[in-house]
């Protein structure tokens, strides 16, 4: 059985890594590079880092900040936000990321994915999908780019299956109801889409305990869980999270370290 992974997410804004609650009301957390290296040291498995208003503001990507975090931290991670063409990926692969989260631009050009899975590997791919429930699609999740901020009227399990047609290697999974409530993920969402795919699917939005994560990986179906607000305010620990997976006979890359 494959090892499920433990990811904290770096929403960076700025320079910094910040935190909100369905998108909204950011606060700060820290430096990003410092926050890598105590995650890394923890025990984490991987790295995500997002610049969240990139697309929104059309600033370019945070390359200096891929170069830094590639120095301190000897774990893979991702690096998304304002992603637009394969040359972006070149750059950001370059730093010493592993792979490249593509979203809005990704919705807008859906050929960026073939692209870039062919030229780098499927593995080098992340397509990050951000649904809202909603009435008006056929699934009832709708998908929303620029940050949030923006319907798109796609259905979010339509855009799932074709990202994965397109050459997706996964699929970071967010959702914006659950988005910093810990209140739990969006497990119907995520099951979903789990079920429909065959790569793996990361699930994004609303981890509050250890047992939220337990809940995404066996109820919901994912390979992997995102988290963020129970590790960047000292919640928890990396190591305390995969202890308590470790108890519920999940299959965890034990850290080192906690």
């Amino acid at each position: 059985m494959l090892t499920k992974r433990i990811i904290p997410c770096l929403d960076v804004k700025e320079g910094r890594v910040v935190k909100g609650v369905n998108f909204l009301g950011l606060r700060d957390a820290g430096d990003p590079v410092a926050l890598a290296a105590a995650y890394d040291a923890q025990g984490a498995d991987e790295l995500v880092f997002l610049d969240i208003t990139a697309s929104h503001e059309a600033r370019g990507l945070l390359f200096d900040l891929a170069a830094r975090v590639a120095e301190q931290v000897f774990i893979p991670f991702t690096v998304g936000g304002g992603i637009a063409s394969v040359d972006d990926f070149r750059r950001i692969l370059a730093t010493g990321a592993d792979k490249v989260s593509v979203n809005s631009a990704a919705l807008k050009n859906p050929d960026l994915i073939r692209a870039a899975s062919e030229r780098f590997g499927s593995q080098c791919v992340v397509v990050a999908i951000d649904p809202k429930r909603t009435g008006d699609t056929k699934s009832g999740w709708e998908v929303h780019v620029h940050g949030g901020r923006t319907k798109t009227g796609v259905d979010a399990l339509e855009w799932a299956e074709r990202v994965y047609q397109l050459g997706a290697g996964e699929i970071l999974l967010t959702s914006m109801d659950a988005d910093g409530t810990k209140a739990g993920y969006d497990l119907p969402m995520t099951r979903a889409v789990a079920d429909l795919v065959p790569i793996p699917v990361i699930a994004s939005g609303g981890a509050g305990t250890p047992a939220h994560l337990a809940d995404a990986l066996t109820k919901g179906g994912a390979s992997a869980v995102l988290l963020s607000s129970i590790l960047h305010y000292g919640e928890f620990t990396v190591a305390q999270i995969k202890e308590h997976l470790s108890t519920q006979g999940l299959p965890i890359r034990r850290a080192s370290i906690g």
